[in-house]
């Protein structure tokens, strides 16, 4: 049987159309989370007792927020969208395990439980189904396309795997984790931290793809992300423990990480060639 399998890199309807279903949760969970985080015991699936755990999720809701309408707005290549599809799964399929763990701390009788489970228990399925139809379509890099160079795709990989490291030993082993964590966590609110870490299973993408478009997006939500971090950590400064050395390896990591990240955008939007060897300074 026939079927149409051009390797043009598009972008499905049916891939806009999830991001289009999934944006206005990612929204409306930011707004709560961030805008109300000493609320959630009234507006969320479940009290969170730390402000910086409820910002922290909302910083990573806005960061998809970003990512899916620039899947349904702007995006045209599949290859520029395709590992941010990677980490989202990962992500929600973390939390959807999580909620079946500690399925008794969650506030079962609002009507924003329901639309977490129902989310969490059906976007895994259809972030990955939607990955799996669009890879079809997936071409293959073109000579004259922008490509990282080594050390900076190592970086990238490596930070990367850093972070999906540190999010599956905190999903795996919540009560070794809170011992050491620079805010205090629950076993449930560390798993969902830990879910937070995984999307960096984004980065380890550049391995199988070092296209300098494949990262280009996934740096943009990164900066979103952190920036929102960051001023969390100020407005939830009184919830760190000081006598914890994560708690400066950990601000110092985002900091600099952020910088790095800003210097990166800032040098990525003056004109350029493309080309392999023009990457080496835009990709640090």
């Amino acid at each position: 049987m026939a079927t149409d399998t051009r390797r043009d890199d598009r972008v499905l309807t049916t891939t806009r159309a999830l991001a289009a279903f999934i944006a206005p949760f990612l929204l409306v969970a930011f707004v709560v989370l961030y805008g109300f985080p000493g609320s959630t015991a009234r507006l969320w699936a479940w009290p969170i007792q730390s402000h910086m755990t409820s910002m922290l999720l909302a910083s990573a809701y806005l960061g998809g927020c970003w990512f899916f309408l620039r899947v349904l707005l702007v995006e045209r290549r599949w290859a520029a969208v395709r590992m941010g599809f990677v980490s989202v799964a990962l992500f929600a399929t973390l939390l959807g395990v999580a909620t079946v763990l500690h399925w008794d701390k969650f506030s079962h009788g609002k009507l924003s439980f329901w639309l977490w489970a129902g989310l969490y228990f059906t976007a895994p399925v259809l972030v990955v189904w939607a990955w799996f139809a669009n890879q079809r379509y997936a071409a293959q890099p073109r000579p004259d396309e922008a490509r990282l160079e080594r050390v900076p795709r190592a970086v990238v990989a490596g930070l990367g795997a850093l972070s999906v490291v540190t999010g599956v030993l905190m999903f795996l082993a919540p009560a070794r984790a809170v011992t050491v964590w620079p805010w205090l966590l629950t076993p449930l609110t560390c798993r969902v931290v830990g879910a937070v870490f995984c999307l960096g299973a984004a980065g380890i993408g550049v391995l199988v793809d070092d296209r300098w478009q494949t990262v280009r997006l996934m740096r943009r939500v990164l900066l979103v992300m952190f920036a929102l971090m960051l001023v969390a950590a100020v407005r939830a400064r009184r919830e760190f423990l000081t006598d914890r050395p994560l708690t400066w390896v950990m601000g110092a990591g985002f900091v600099l990480l952020f910088a790095i990240s800003v210097a990166s955008e800032l040098r990525d939007a003056r004109p350029r060639h493309t080309g392999r060897h023009t990457l080496r300074a835009q990709a640090h």
